[in-house]
C-alpha cells in the first residue's frame, strides 16, 4: 500500500495513471485544479458574507443606539429626567460595553493565532 497527502499524486503514479488510462494524469490534475477553483470561490463567498454581516451588524446596531439615546432626550424634553437619562445611558453602556467586549475577544483571537504560529519551548 502506498501513501501521499495532497492534492495531486507524485509524478510515477500520475505516469502509471496515463499507462493504465491515456490522458487519466490530464483529467486528474484538471479535477484537482477545478476543486481548487471551487474552494477559492466557497472561501471568496464566506469572508464576503462575513464583511457584509458586519457591516449590517454595525448599521443596525447604531440604528437602535441611536434611537435609545433620541429617544431618552425625548423623555428628558417631556419632563420625564430620570428615565430619559437612563435610556441614554443604557444605549451609552450598551455602546461601549460591546466596543470593550469585541477589542478582548480581537485581542485572545490574535494572540491564539500567535501562539499556534510560534512554537514554545515547554510544549515540544
Amino acid at each position: 500500500m502506498r501513501a501521499f497527502a495532497g492534492p495531486l499524486p507524485p509524478p510515477e503514479v500520475l505516469e502509471h495513471y496515463n499507462q493504465v488510462l491515456p490522458g487519466a494524469a490530464e483529467r486528474i490534475i484538471a479535477m484537482a485544479e477545478s476543486q481548487h477553483e471551487h474552494r477559492q470561490d466557497l472561501e471568496n463567498r464566506v469572508v464576503t458574507s462575513n464583511i457584509e454581516a458586519q457591516k449590517l451588524g454595525t448599521i443596525l446596531g447604531f440604528i437602535v443606539a441611536m434611537t435609545m439615546v433620541l429617544g431618552g432626550m425625548w423623555l428628558v424634553h417631556e419632563g420625564k429626567d430620570l428615565a430619559g437619562m437612563a435610556s441614554t445611558l443604557a444605549a451609552l453602556t450598551s455602546l461601549v460595553g460591546v466596543f470593550v467586549y469585541s477589542k478582548y475577544q480581537q485581542q485572545k483571537e490574535l494572540a491564539k493565532k500567535t501562539e499556534a504560529l510560534i512554537p514554545r519551548p515547554d510544549r515540544d
